[in-house]
């Protein structure tokens, strides 16, 4: 059973296509121009390929594992087949299981319920919240930021060093910073572990999307990752590696599809045999088109291949830097300085600016989208920025004052789909900020930055 698939688009060093591409937005300073996304780390636009195979599935839509008809058959062979496509894309071992999820915090709260008593968590202060705060009912180490991937490593090995030898331990770990985009140690970190005696998961919601990853290959024992950003569309996500800690918990939720058999007890009760596989933590209706969108994804980056997409992201990165080298206002964030390899991502501040007015100028007067915040990794943003780790802080932006210092950042961010034009005209628009100033007046609005459409500056 089968149903139609876009064609592969077979430029590698141009842009893949994605949805919103020709998109116009209106300027404070008059006329539009066509949007420029440039926060793919908070969510990339879905690839027209995707959006294209999940509608020529549409007219075939059908409920998974619960139908004998053609179209729940044909909706079931397409869902597992998913996740064969997903487990290959992660070059995962034999005897692996993959999840579905709703995103890369649903994956990591799954498997924080998974943990064996008694088990140990390590964790870096410099994750994202999906992964720094999943492990409430866990006995957690945080470990401090390290300022190198050598030293990364080293603050590991101390820490496994020190713990209880014979009892269970996990270690979760970004793959890439989504606050500075680079790139950390995977495969020497997931060594550690297991030459301590512990697990390890990779948050790979920041890699996956950039650079291949390999289960196998970097030897970790589960990876994390959300569709949202892997340019598929939002609700879906990824747990995928070693089946034991996920067969010996309970389900992660209780209901139908995670239920093998239920019977009425003479008491009046029940009781309830689960299933074994990844349909334990998979109960109620599955997200079908959810799965089948992350697969039609990860063929499709499979097939333009991540060393083209790679290296087109090394140029685009090259471009920002060099582009804004000699604006002295500008600071990059980083942990392991700024020739760290990394994907693309960077985050900074200007002298003199809110980062909240300035990425409110860059959008209403450019036409451009950044983020700006603590982006959900408050401990990491605020260590890179100096600020009282008491200091108030939302995932968005706290109270934007425009000419005041902000404990908060600016991150612009790309990837497959990201035109030279949008990062040309992002460098453009910093240098003549940075020059010339705001074009308008701007004013604060539920804690937001936003133009003061009464007058003009």
């Amino acid at each position: 059973m089968s149903v139609p698939t876009a064609a592969a688009d077979p430029s590698v060093r141009a842009p893949l296509p994605v949805l919103g591409r020709d998109v116009t937005v209106p300027l404070v300073t008059g006329g539009e121009v066509t949007y420029a996304a440039l926060d793919y780390a908070a969510s990339a636009p879905a690839l027209q390929r995707v959006w294209d195979d999940v509608a020529a599935y549409a007219p075939y839509y059908g409920s998974v594992h619960r139908g004998a008809g053609y179209l729940s058959q044909l909706s079931t062979d397409l869902f597992e087949n998913a996740r064969r496509t997903v487990a290959g894309f992660l070059d995962c071992r034999t005897g692996d299981q993959v999840v579905f999820t709703r995103s890369t915090t649903d994956s990591l709260n799954l498997l924080a319920t998974a943990l064996p008593d008694g088990c140990e968590v390590f964790v870096f202060e410099t994750e994202h919240h999906a992964s720094l705060l999943p492990w409430r009912d866990a006995r957690v180490t945080y470990l401090d930021a390290p300022n190198s991937p050598r030293r990364a490593v080293e603050t590991l090995e101390r820490a496994l060093a020190d713990r209880d030898p014979y009892g269970p331990a996990l270690v979760c770990v970004t793959g890439a910073s989504n606050v500075t985009g680079e790139l950390w140690p995977v495969r020497e970190l997931a060594a550690a572990a297991h030459a301590h005696g512990a697990r390890i998961v990779l948050d790979a919601a920041q890699l996956a999307p950039h650079h291949p990853v390999s289960v196998r290959d970097l030897d970790v024992d589960w990876v994390a990752f959300s569709g949202h950003k892997l340019y598929a569309p939002f609700g879906s996500g990824v747990l995928a590696g070693r089946a034991d800690w996920l067969q010996e918990a309970e389900p992660y939720l209780a209901g139908g599809g995670a239920s093998r058999k239920v019977t009425r007890r003479g008491d009046g009760g029940v009781d309830v045999e689960w299933h074994d596989g990844a349909a334990r933590h998979e109960a109620g209706s599955p997200n079908v088109i959810g799965a089948y969108s992350i697969a039609s994804a990860c063929t499709a980056l499979t097939e333009a291949g991540f060393d083209a997409l790679v290296a087109r992201e090394e140029e685009l990165i090259g471009a920002v830097r060099e582009g804004l080298a000699d604006v002295p206002e500008v600071r990059f964030l980083s942990l392991f300085g700024d020739d760290a390899p990394r994907v693309g991502v960077l985050s900074f501040v200007v002298e003199g600016w809110n980062s909240s007015h300035f990425a409110a100028a860059l959008s209403a007067e450019y036409g451009i989208g950044v983020r700006d915040g603590l982006f959900c990794a408050h401990p990491l943003v605020r260590r890179l920025l100096g600020g009282d780790s008491g200091a108030q802080g939302e995932c968005g932006a706290p109270e934007a004052v425009p000419g005041e210092k902000s404990l908060n950042a600016i991150r612009v961010s790309f990837g497959a789909g990201t035109p030279d034009e949008h990062v040309e005209r992002f460098v453009r628009a910093v240098r003549e900020l940075v020059r010339d100033g705001a074009r308008w007046n701007y004013r604060t609005v539920d804690g937001r930055c936003v133009p003061d459409t009464s007058a003009r500056k």
